[in-house]
């Protein structure tokens, strides 16, 4: 829930957790100062975290309210960094965690674990978020440690030289062991992708690891990349991905999307290759279908 207001000329003056609280009345101090603290208020366009900052009068005031539940604290665990070199940190990130920011909070979520891991190396660097995943898919995501690690691997996946593997477990069972989707993708909807045209240029190839009862687990290499581009051509293709309820895919605790490898050249031409085990969710669910993992790399 977004929550926005203007600060009146009664209002300037006093801090920023009071003025809130006199604009909405329906949340406590306590929850204010929480809000606050977690990144998910706004004054005057900018991000504020500090709940003593002065209010000035016609100052925008926004709140993002988010279920209490939902804020969890944590840092990330040595087994989830996957790669630690001096231009890029490779890290696992698990279902159900926002990769980046939101207007509902900054902690919580995956660019500040990143920032906290790169204040212990001494590296005072913003964290630059330059591809991500869904929230509800897991596996391998690359923070570049400065600019200009940044600006390369930008480079790379505009260019669609960084390959990627996900593994997806799908409902039914594909009639060919390897395939291909070249299909333009547009938005469908306020949070929905589809094959439409007009649309952006997407392909993508799929490959059948492993098959069980009515369902199969598939390799997936985005070529391109578009907005819930594998999602959407797996549904497209009559195999949604399991979890996935947006595109029609059976219920399940998780989304059954995996990231399991990142792999690109360095600027000066060392290669960087990042592999993400799948969590004992995704392992749980795959045998349920009587499918399983393949043997890690």
């Amino acid at each position: 829930m977004i929550l926005k207001g203007i600060v009146t000329a009664g209002s300037s003056g006093l801090r920023l957790d009071e003025g809130a609280r006199l604009l909405f009345p329906e949340l406590s101090k306590t929850r204010i100062r929480k809000i606050i603290d977690w990144g998910g208020c706004v004054v005057g366009g900018s991000m504020v975290r500090v709940a003593s900052r002065t209010l000035k009068a016609g100052e925008e005031l926004i709140l993002g309210v988010m279920e209490p539940e939902r804020c969890v604290e944590r840092e990330l665990r040595p087994d989830e960094i996957l790669v630690d070199d001096r231009e890029y940190l490779a890290v696992s990130k698990e279902a159900g965690l926002n990769c980046q920011r939101t207007p509902y909070q900054l902690k919580g979520t995956l660019e500040y674990m990143v920032g906290v891991a790169f204040k212990e190396r001494g590296n005072s660097e913003p964290v630059r978020v330059v591809h991500r995943l869904d929230r509800g898919t897991s596996g391998v995501m690359v923070f570049p440690t400065s600019r200009q690690p940044a600006a390369h691997l930008s480079a790379l996946l505009k260019e669609g030289t960084v390959e990627k593997r996900y593994w997806a477990l799908v409902r039914g069972i594909p009639g060919t062991e390897l395939w291909e989707v070249d299909a333009p993708i547009a938005k469908v909807g306020s949070a929905r992708y589809g094959v439409a045209t007009p649309g952006r240029e997407a392909r993508s190839g799929f490959r059948v690891l492993a098959t069980g009862k009515g369902a199969a687990l598939v390799e997936a290499t985005p070529h391109t990349g578009r907005t819930h581009q594998l999602r959407v051509h797996l549904a497209y293709s009559g195999f949604p991905v399991v979890g996935d309820s947006s595109y029609g895919g059976a219920p399940a605790p998780r989304m059954m999307l995996h990231c399991r490898s990142m792999t690109f050249k360095a600027a000066e031409g060392r290669n960087i290759r990042a592999v993400a085990p799948v969590d004992s969710a995704f392992t749980t669910i795959c045998r349920e279908y009587g499918v399983e993992c393949p043997a890690e790399e």
